[in-house]
């Protein structure tokens, strides 16, 4: 009777154990993960997936395992959208190591097997109406009918007279 009492406390600290490392990367750093959320201007109203998350600067908690549509918006600004990705965690190799499928398919379900990027978004939010872009050893400025009063004035565009 003993002995049967010994195995099944054996058995059951082993099982116990076996379930704690199962799931590694979903037990280190859970199924989300706070993203934090800048822009310049401050004050910016943030929207993530549809959903309002407040204004900036702010940390936002997002699913590891959804992919997520952030969009920075400022009255009188252009406004900012960007797509998170994921990127397969570390803690995955922990999961190989010391749980098997079954952890990582515990951590595949739960999310905890990813990381969310870019773990910073730093929005520079720019005037509405114009914007200067730089592609390779090309500048590119698009003009506006009506600019804005505070602007300064840098050139004046002329027609091209007959020769």
């Amino acid at each position: 009777m003993k002995s049967r009492t010994k195995l099944l406390a054996a058995a059951s600290g082993i099982g116990l154990a076996s379930a704690v490392v199962l799931a590694c990367a979903t037990i280190m750093h859970g199924s989300s993960q706070e993203v934090g959320i800048s822009s310049q201007p401050t004050g910016a109203t943030i929207t993530v997936d549809g959903q309002p998350a407040g204004n900036t600067p702010v940390t936002a908690k997002l699913s590891r395992k959804d992919i997520h549509r952030v969009a920075i918006t400022l009255t009188g600004y252009q406004p900012f959208e960007i797509t998170t990705t994921r990127k397969t965690s570390g803690w995955v190799w922990g999961n190989i190591l010391f749980g098997g499928l079954i952890g990582l398919a515990v951590d595949a379900i739960s999310g905890g097997l990813y990381d969310v990027r870019p773990e910073q978004i730093p929005a520079q939010l720019s005037k509405a109406g114009a914007s200067v872009q730089l592609h390779g050893d090309h500048l590119y400025v698009i003009l506006v009918r009506n600019p804005d009063p505070g602007w300064r004035r840098i050139g004046q565009l002329e027609p091209l007279r007959a020769r």
